[in-house]
């Protein structure tokens, strides 16, 4: 599969990490952090960064697994539980400064958007770096090692649920938004008729296209008007 986008190593901690970097053909845009589901960086992580980039956007999707995939339902969720939620939220953090420090990324505002998994990571950059993160966009987040306060939330945050989702269910998903609002934060929710991963057209069990269609619409005007 042809990608528009390669891999790198950015600064992260004492280190670096690995990421996959997507750029507009203009060339420069404004930044958008992709973060992973509890599969990996996988190729659909990498064409949703190259379809963004497409739109305008400079997109970094960080490998927070650092090389290891899965397509296993039950080893992903081994993954997702082991994963070091200090040590992600310092590569999704490096991300954000990576591309914040690129010439590409014009104006200097960067969005995290996260797919399930990284729904969660999103908001939690959103929470903890309001002063580098400029707004969220959570799909369907979920991961329970990741706890936030929302008092601490001071950008916006766009979400996507599944009324039929098994994972995130929309009682919770409504009392997500009700913690965020009740503490004075900004989210706009929107909910769908359909399941998880909806978005994630490389498995045909759970992709919903008019939904995924209508998520992208919202998504691309929300980032428009909180980067432009």
């Amino acid at each position: 599969m042809a990608r528009n986008g390669e891999m790198i190593e950015f600064a992260a901690g004492s280190g670096s990490a690995p990421g996959y970097l997507a750029r507009p053909a203009s060339g420069s845009g404004p930044g958008l952090v992709v973060l992973q589901e509890w599969w990996g960086l996988v190729d659909h992580i990498k064409d949703v960064a190259d379809r963004f980039a497409a739109e305008g956007f400079v997109a970094l999707a960080p490998d927070l697994y650092r090389g290891d995939s899965t397509t296993d339902p039950d080893d992903a969720g081994r993954r997702m539980m082991a994963l070091d939620i200090a040590r992600a939220g310092q590569d999704v953090a490096a991300a954000v400064d990576h591309l914040r420090g690129l010439d590409a990324v014009a104006p200097k505002k960067v969005a995290v958007m996260g797919f399930c998994m990284g729904g969660q990571l999103a908001l939690q950059a959103a929470v903890e770096h309001g002063d580098t993160v400029t707004c969220g966009v959570d799909f369907y987040g979920i991961h329970p090692s990741v706890e936030l306060d929302f008092s601490k939330l001071s950008v916006p945050v766009l979400a996507h649920f599944g009324k039929g989702d098994e994972f995130v269910d929309e009682p919770s998903a409504k009392a997500l938004v009700a913690s965020i609002r009740e503490a004075g934060g900004s989210i706009d929710p929107h909910f769908y008729e359909t399941g998880h991963a909806f978005f994630n057209d490389a498995r045909p069990d759970a992709y919903d296209e008019a939904s995924a269609k209508t998520a992208m619409s919202r998504t691309l005007e929300f980032l428009r008007t909180q980067l432009g």
